[in-house]
């Protein structure tokens, strides 16, 4: 499908029916698969042949939804994880081992930053955050000799900061490192990735590749780009003999497929964040209207910003696709038809009016979530980031009386009312 617009891969990539079979991807609902023979069996276990036999490996439903997914990003290999946060995990750890460290852009989820700086600490993988808007030579200066990554995301959630790629890219390769981007925000129908540098790309599935609010998940996809035998010292996982496997070289033996199959052979095998084939089922329908609903959600967002940014109330507006934001240049570079459906704003009487309007609020519902069909709104600073301290907000780019909106696919107009409405009431 490598020849189709995006918009025609959303819905048929990754499952093609033969004569007779289901025609939208069936859901194997199984947690093995019957082999005729020992030996076999025992060919899949080496890693010798391609199958299925236990499905917190691979399943055949999982596989035609990443095969999607890694057709969206012009990627080579790609595995479903059972959340975004495993994707994040496992694209790390997977070239990581205790000693090591790696470099991330500070303007991150609060999950995906607790994730970085404090729990792969305790494993004994340093993170040393930069600032994403730094120098060229600031960001020199965070690598070290045990460098092993450099991460970031598309659109920061949610301080809506657009990543440079090709600065990031350029240093990463120059310290022979693979660059990852979580391109949730973004998605490939707005950006991808690959394109402008990054390696690996990450996905939380449960915003807007499902869009319904139905499923939570992640995803990994791998460009084949990085040449990690060029760099065989860095990365003994993937360039030295796995004893758990009989020696093979992961590398040698699956060529542009080594990191992917490494992380299913390894990290799926031993820690079990597989999605559920039913979750990926659902997924796969969310995909097929993707680029409809990222369409509608940049045009609402853009509306609902325009309409924010001139209320008396409102002391300051972000959306990156609005001209005269800060990282307006930037999207206009990376993501020219659009940037995301999510906005942040403020309002001139602080948190105290922040929790008053949102409290008021009739249509668009205060929840966790982000990034699907319903317009939503949370206060980060009280709710996600509320394990950073203030040091640690400010860095990430969450002010104190910042709102989150994730503005959903519904009438511009009822969104807008139930905004004006709210403001009223502050």
């Amino acid at each position: 499908m490598s020849n189709y617009k995006n918009e025609t891969k959303c819905i048929q990539s990754g499952y093609q029916p033969e004569n007779g079979e289901a025609r939208i991807v069936p859901i194997y609902q199984s947690t093995t698969f019957k082999y005729n023979s020992s030996e076999q069996m025992g060919r899949l276990f080496d890693l010798e042949e391609s199958g299925y036999f236990y499905t917190r490996l691979q399943n055949p439903t999982n596989d035609a939804v990443a095969a999607k997914i890694c057709d969206l990003e012009g990627g080579v290999a790609a595995m479903l994880t059972s959340s975004g946060q495993a994707a994040n995990f496992y694209a790390i750890m997977n070239i990581v081992q205790a000693g090591d460290h790696i470099v991330c852009a500070s303007a991150l989820y609060g999950g995906t930053y607790n994730l970085y700086a404090h729990t792969i600490r305790k494993m004994g993988v340093e993170a040393t955050f930069v600032d994403p808007d730094c120098t060229k030579e600031e960001l020199e200066a965070a690598f070290q000799e045990n460098t092993k990554a450099v991460f970031g995301e598309t659109i920061a959630n949610p301080a809506l900061v657009v990543l440079d790629f090709e600065k990031f890219a350029e240093a990463a390769h120059a310290h022979g490192v693979p660059f990852i981007v979580d391109n949730t925000f973004a998605t490939p129908i707005n950006c991808r990735p690959f394109e402008w540098g990054a390696d690996i790309v990450t996905h939380s599935t449960t915003k807007y590749m499902d869009g319904h609010a139905s499923c939570v998940g992640g995803a990994i996809v791998d460009s084949g780009n990085f040449d990690w035998d060029a760099h065989a010292d860095k990365f003994p996982g993937l360039t030295t003999p796995d004893e758990t496997y009989h020696g093979i070289v992961y590398t040698e033996r699956f060529g542009k497929g080594a990191y992917i199959t490494k992380a299913t052979a390894q990290l799926m095998r031993d820690l079990g964040s597989i999605q559920a084939p039913q979750n990926a089922f659902l997924l796969n329908l969310g995909l097929e209207t993707l680029h409809l609903r990222v369409e509608r959600h940049c045009a609402n967002a853009v509306a609902a910003a325009k309409y924010l940014q001139n209320h008396e109330k409102v002391a300051w507006v972000n959306c990156p696709s609005l001209p005269g934001d800060k990282y307006y240049d930037l999207a206009q570079k990376y993501m020219p038809d659009g940037s995301c459906g999510v906005i942040t704003f403020g309002l001139k009487g602080g948190r105290d009016a922040a929790v008053r309007m949102m409290d008021s609020l009739k249509m668009i519902a205060i929840v966790t979530h982000v990034a699907d069909a319903r317009s939503c709104v949370l206060h980060p600073a009280s709710h996600t980031h509320r394990q950073m301290n203030d040091q640690e907000l400010k860095e990430a780019g969450v002010q104190p009386d910042l709102i989150r909106f994730s503005v959903g696919i519904e009438h511009i107009d009822d969104i807008i009312a139930d905004l004006a409405q709210a403001l009223e009431e502050v």
